[in-house]
């Protein structure tokens, strides 16, 4: 991290001016058309599919709060369509994986009864893992145990994603990027499960295996190599993002916020990863009601100094302090993540991630809602 966000949650300002901080948007129409005119234009055999799915792309932004549609969203579905026409949900299955969330919507499965209005936090819901902060959007599931998931992750709503990542539920909160595009992410998942199948001591069901997966394979990079679309895992792009994260979070994915050239957005908390954890944890382990308050005071402390550091326009302090509350998962922290994160993506004009955490704490589940059966 660069020495200009490293400053002390401990440090004032001796100026009493608050500096102005812009959040960049992207408005969701121009890259919608954008997403149609490419995605549709490219289509072979499938035009009339794609073309149809293209038409869903305004449906699939409204029915999550206006979150702009990516460029790859169409082309991979028209891909799916070609590998499985009948289940075009199901196309991604040999690398142990069911399309779900936005791909739901251009196979038409929100038209049915009376999810054909839901509000947007309907589907914001939809597929979501305890552990998912805001920023990500599940586009992809695995198996029940594991609940590995696939999502595409954004820095601010108004923002397409900056890359697909992956989750798996079952071990924590961790999210690990696995290319700036879902075409990259599958090819990565399909890589891994051509080299686990390598490995199986059964030879025929191996060789099986392999095969279909190196189908799908080759039919992703097919396909994203005639778009121009990266197939690194780790693409310029996400290079580029990196250099920007001012805080790695519990969730290693890290966060992005506006820091001006007079280091005003962001400032460190007083306390490391290592130590947050050890303070949260030392509030888990309290057997009664006493002692779980007294181990509280330094979270409250620390909650004051975000107060403080709000007051001098450093918003990225109480989003990494909200964030990484949320991501310890313990129901101890809800109120005090919400609150914190709430307040936090307002400042940051990322008022739909507000929205998102508020009705996601209001029905945290250790299993993911699926709001569309």
């Amino acid at each position: 991290m660069s020495a200009r966000v490293k400053r002390s949650a401990r440090e004032t300002k001796s100026s009493g001016k608050r500096a102005r901080i812009e959040v960049p948007t992207t408005t969701t129409s121009s890259t919608i058309t954008t997403s149609s005119t490419t995605s549709t234009s490219s289509g072979q055999g499938h035009n009339k599919e794609e073309e149809a799915a293209a038409l869903m792309l305004p449906a699939v932004s409204s029915l999550y709060g206006g979150l702009p549609a990516p460029r790859d969203l169409v082309p991979l579905w028209g891909l799916c369509l070609q590998l499985a026409p009948h289940s075009p949900l199901d196309a991604m299955a040999p690398l142990g994986l069911h399309l779900v969330g936005p791909f739901e919507v251009l196979s038409g499965k929100h038209l049915g009864g009376a999810l054909s209005g839901p509000p947007p936090q309907l589907l914001h819901l939809h597929w979501r893992y305890w552990y998912d902060p805001p920023e990500l959007q599940t586009v992809a599931r695995g198996d029940s145990d594991s609940q590995t998931h696939l999502g595409y992750y954004r820095d601010s709503p108004g923002e397409l994603p900056v890359f697909v990542g992956e989750s798996v539920a079952s071990r924590g909160c961790t999210i690990t990027p696995l290319g700036d595009n879902i075409f990259a992410a599958l090819k990565c998942v399909a890589d891994r499960k051509i080299r686990s199948a390598k490995s199986t001591s059964s030879k025929s069901s191996s060789t099986s295996s392999i095969a279909s997966i190196s189908s799908v394979r080759d039919a992703l990079i097919a396909t994203a190599t005639r778009l121009g679309f990266s197939l690194e895992t780790k693409s310029p792009s996400i290079a580029a993002r990196n250099k920007r994260v001012v805080s790695r979070l519990f969730h290693g994915a890290g966060i992005v916020v506006p820091v001006d050239d007079k280091d005003v957005g962001y400032r460190e908390l007083p306390h490391s990863p290592a130590e947050l954890r050890r303070l949260c944890e030392a509030v888990v382990r309290c057997e009664d009601d006493a002692g779980r308050v007294a181990a509280f005071a330094p979270l409250q402390e620390l909650s004051t100094l975000v107060q403080f550091a709000n007051d001098e326009s450093d918003y990225g302090m109480g989003l990494e302090f909200g964030l990484n509350l949320f991501c310890h998962g313990s129901h101890f922290f809800h109120k005090l993540a919400g609150r914190t994160l709430r307040l936090s993506y307002s400042l940051l004009k990322r008022d739909a991630f507000g929205d998102i955490v508020s009705a996601h704490l209001a029905q945290r589940s250790r299993q993911p809602l699926n709001l569309l059966p």
